[in-house]
């Protein structure tokens, strides 16, 4: 029997090596040796083999390729480094205001590596010692989801590195056109609603909670940077290379440039030519190529700066503007939208458009009837380029402006916002705002609440059981037995998801309030300076106005939000049925602080932190960190490779820290 089971695990093993070899032949290098039937054969072998004998199964064992079984919902993971999104240039002006900054930052001339930009969905996967650990999409940038049991489905990524390194690497996700083509065939067939394109298959393929639906889809794969990791390579250039021999499939359409106009030609050519490949390309994405000059460089707080995604000119259709209505958003302000004869554009078919404002509307002279040229701009939101007057036959209607509109509730009167372009209702509180701003209260960008969608949030209001946020929660379990679509199982995941949102972060809070003017981005600024829901609520207009970030319209906009007497009792009532997690604040040891009144700026590389957690330190001792130098900063920090704030610092006669010096200040023994 031992010598049974001896050949047994012997010829698992030779299954395992035999298919990892033809994998990484297939999607690495592309020069298959056997066909797809054998290569299914041999994993159905293994499969059976694994069946069996379950103590064989491996966690780099290919048939985690298969699918695992079926999810409820996907787990949440926090990034271990935050996911960016590239700026956007949309012509050669772009791209050469691009260099023009770089090398105004760095006083050199960099050399440049230019990448395909693939349109697909970004995962981002952590490998341990050489094995595959999680998979994650990107998410709003610091919490994706786990997809990591769709993610081992896909051929191209490997299970098991070609070396035992710890690493973070992020890539897209993609389906091949082919693929696309040959799904939507068999979907005609068989009389199934079309697919609209293979970006969206792909992104929905991987958020599908059963694994084997995933594999089925035959997805594919590039990853194109390491986020993380032990002695990274000095250059992009190298990092494309690495990647690729530790086993990760690699776009091979890399090129470096010493200057921009190697990089405009590289990518004119490729919008020529970009059908001929298998896959969707909106661009090309271009980094500065040294690793050293990219943390010079540094990111914004949205964005790299060291690179830029050049996307390609937009596909531009024709259709017809068949009405214009208003949308309520929910601060109140009226978006007026074009409702459009369907037409496909950049692979999607599209009926409606915005039309941003009034003052935009008179400018382009849309009228409804015309014939217009619309196009995605990058890809992603439609516009209207123009109005093709000589299609106009005397037919069309100018829009104008209502002075009512029912949604808004009251007498439904409106009114064009001072100093702006934009329209709002005059009555604040209307059914239609008030439920936008419930389904934003609840929605994973800020509360997250699992089960209270849209529909849900409607059904509560017309109820009577919500209409404010802190109604939510006082919900109990007698409101909802009422109520249709609501089972025992039901309610009693709600109460759960409710009762977990219940901790929340001062940032998602204060943007949960929906005050004009305060995305989510003010929102952290706001959270970082005042640390607590109660210094927040106790601010006055010229401390917001000293704060980054908030200009004088939001810092106007937050002292009339809480000048409401509603809005401060809603505040009350809110902080009694959550809890904010703690923030470190500046402003919270203005008294005790030994870095009180001081400001600094940071350049260059630290060895002893990351700047961020150098920058926490400073605000926890009472200190303010700025962006740029002025000759009222305090202190300039100097890491290695410092940049051009190093040198304003000494025309400027500002004090200068050496790293060691730094540490001192803050008494830190490193």
């Amino acid at each position: 029997m031992a010598k049974v089971e001896k050949d047994i695990a012997e010829r698992a093993k030779k299954l395992r090596d035999t298919i990892k070899r033809h994998q990484e032949l297939y999607h690495t290098y592309d020069k298959p040796e056997i066909s797809d039937e054998a290569y299914d054969a041999l994993i159905r072998e293994l499969e059976q083999l694994e069946f069996q004998h379950p103590s064989l199964i491996t966690p780099d064992s290919p048939t985690r390729r298969v699918g695992g079984k079926v999810l409820e919902k996907f787990e949440k993971v926090v990034h271990a480094v935050p996911q960016w999104s590239f700026n956007d240039a949309f012509d050669e002006d772009d791209i050469r205001a691009f260099d023009e900054r770089i090398k105004r930052s760095l006083k050199i001339f960099p050399e440049y590596l230019a990448e395909l930009k693939i349109d697909g969905l970004k995962v981002v996967l952590t490998y341990e010692n050489g094995t595959l650990m999680t998979a994650a999409t990107r998410g709003d940038g610091r919490i994706g989801e786990d997809v990591t049991n769709n993610v081992c489905t896909i051929k191209s990524i490997p299970l098991k590195l070609k070396q035992p390194v710890s690493m973070i690497v992020e890539g897209e996700i993609w389906m091949a056109k082919s693929t696309f083509e040959k799904l939507n065939r068999e979907r005609e067939k068989s009389g199934e609603e079309l697919f609209a394109n293979p970006r969206n298959i792909a992104a929905g393929s991987i958020r599908q909670l059963d694994p084997t639906v995933t594999s089925a889809r035959k997805l594919d794969s590039f990853i194109y940077d390491i986020a993380s990791m032990d002695q990274s390579p000095s250059t992009q250039e190298e990092e494309l290379k690495l990647l690729r021999q530790l086993g990760f499939k690699v776009s091979l359409h890399f090129k470096k440039f010493e200057d921009i106009d190697g990089v405009i030609k590289y990518w004119k050519s490729w919008e020529k030519k970009k059908e001929k490949e298998d896959y969707l390309l909106d661009g090309i994405v271009v980094k500065v190529n040294e690793r050293k000059f990219q943390d010079i460089l540094g990111y914004t707080s949205k964005s790299p700066r060291f690179g830029i995604a050049c996307k390609f000119r937009a596909e531009q259709v024709t259709t017809v503007i068949e009405d214009i209505t208003l949308q309520i958003g929910r601060t109140g302000v009226l978006t007026p939208v074009g409702i459009l004869r369907p037409v496909s554009v950049a692979g999607s078919t599209v009926s409606r458009v915005t039309l941003h404002n009034e003052d935009e509307i008179m400018r382009k002279d849309i009228r409804i009837g015309d014939t217009v040229v619309i196009q995605k701009a990058g890809d992603v939101i439609p516009e209207v380029v123009r109005v093709i007057e000589e299609m106009r036959t005397g037919r069309e209607k100018v829009f104008k402006f209502p002075t009512h509109f029912p949604l808004c509730g009251g007498n439904g009167q409106i009114e064009r916002i001072p100093g702006q372009a934009a329209y709002r209702c005059v009555v604040k509180n209307s059914f239609e705002q008030q439920r936008r701003k419930l389904e934003y209260f609840v929605s994973r960008r800020v509360f997250d609440i699992d089960g209270l969608g849209p529909k849900i949030i409607n059904q509560l209001m017309e109820a009577g059981i919500v209409s404010n946020f802190d109604d939510i929660f006082t919900i109990k379990k007698g409101d909802l037995k009422t109520l249709e679509r609501f089972g025992e199982k039901s309610i009693e995941n709600l109460l759960k998801a409710i009762e977990k949102a219940r901790q929340i972060s001062l940032a998602r809070f204060i943007a949960s309030l929906s005050i004009p003017q305060v995305g989510e981005e003010t929102a952290r600024d706001l959270a970082g300076y005042f640390g607590t829901p109660e210094r927040f609520a106790k601010t006055t207009l010229p401390e917001l106005t000293e704060i980054d970030g908030v200009g004088l319209i939001v810092a106007r906009s937050i002292v009339d939000w809480f000048a409401d007497k509603e809005n401060r009792k809603l505040f009350a009532r809110l902080l009694k049925h959550v809890r904010i997690q703690p923030v470190q604040s500046r402003a919270l040891h203005k008294k005790g602080g030994v870095l009180v009144g001081k400001s600094f700026v940071l350049t260059g590389t630290l060895e002893g932190m990351s700047r961020e957690d150098a920058k926490e330190r400073i605000r926890s001792l009472g200190g303010e960190v700025r962006e740029s130098v002025s000759k009222n900063t305090s202190y300039v920090v100097v890491g290695a490779n410092p940049g051009e704030k190093f040198e304003k610092a000494n025309n400027l006669g500002v004090k200068t820290l050496i790293e060691a010096e730094f540490w001192k200040l803050l008494d830190i023994k490193l």
